[in-house]
């Protein structure tokens, strides 16, 4: 059967026209993008989750710079860009005019500036998933566009031949069927692989929106969310 395959594909491609290889070469590229952008976006997906496990070390830390440190590596991860933002805000606010004072309080400035966190690193994390959405949703009517030119293709050559027998008809048609099957072949991974994607995503934003609320009432109050400092459990972090 797979030598069956080979071949039909092989011939598919010596006996085809340049519309039909153009069409192959089309589903193999989307089909290595869907596979670069699964690939890569899985490995993201696993960091980032190594990287949410980190969050009750920062808790845990004597102060807010030894807990930045023990959220991980600085360069791309979104716990720490989560609560530099918190910081910043906090900061800003408490060093900003008086105008800025009385027309948003602290509760509200750094609820907004958390968002705005969150926002880009979902912004980051749906990078690429577009690709994959287009393949799945497009792949399939690439394939069947050129099984409709093969199958034109073989009729016009089996007009030409003067012949219709089943002998003439079957390969031809049937190397002409390939490109629906490589069509369904390219979109399947991509939506199985988007589908697997955005459930790994809504995963690591629950753990940053959490993150963030309790990074919010440690900016607002000075303490962690249902964390007492004197719990003799949680050593809480010094505020900032």
């Amino acid at each position: 059967m797979f030598m069956e395959s080979q071949l039909g594909l092989i011939t598919l491609w010596t006996q085809g026209d340049w519309v039909t290889r153009t069409v192959a070469l089309l589903l193999l590229g989307m089909s290595l993008a869907s596979w670069i952008v699964i690939f890569i976006k899985a490995l993201d997906i696993l960091k980032f989750k190594s990287l949410g496990a980190r969050t009750e070390a920062f808790w845990h830390s004597e102060d807010f710079a030894s807990g930045m440190k023990a959220l991980g590596p600085q360069q791309e991860n979104p716990f720490v860009q989560l609560a530099q933002a918190g910081k910043e805000a906090s900061a800003h606010h408490r060093n900003a005019q008086t105008q800025l004072h009385d027309a948003l309080d602290i509760s509200d400035w750094i609820s907004r500036s958390l968002r705005n966190s969150i926002d880009d690193s979902t912004a980051r994390f749906q990078s690429g998933l577009a690709i994959l959405a287009s393949v799945g949703s497009t792949a399939p009517f690439v394939g069947l566009f050129g099984t409709v030119w093969g199958i034109y293709h073989a009729l016009m050559g089996i007009g030409a031949a003067g012949q219709a027998t089943i002998d003439k008809v079957a390969g031809p048609i049937g190397e002409a069927l390939i490109m629906t099957a490589l069509g369904l072949a390219v979109a399947i991974p991509a939506v199985l692989g988007y589908n697997a994607l955005v459930r790994g995503n809504k995963s690591i934003l629950t753990k940053l929106n959490r993150f963030a609320h309790d990074l919010h009432a440690y900016f607002v109050t000075g303490a962690r969310v249902g964390q007492p400092s004197n719990d003799g459990k949680v050593v809480a972090i010094k505020k900032v």
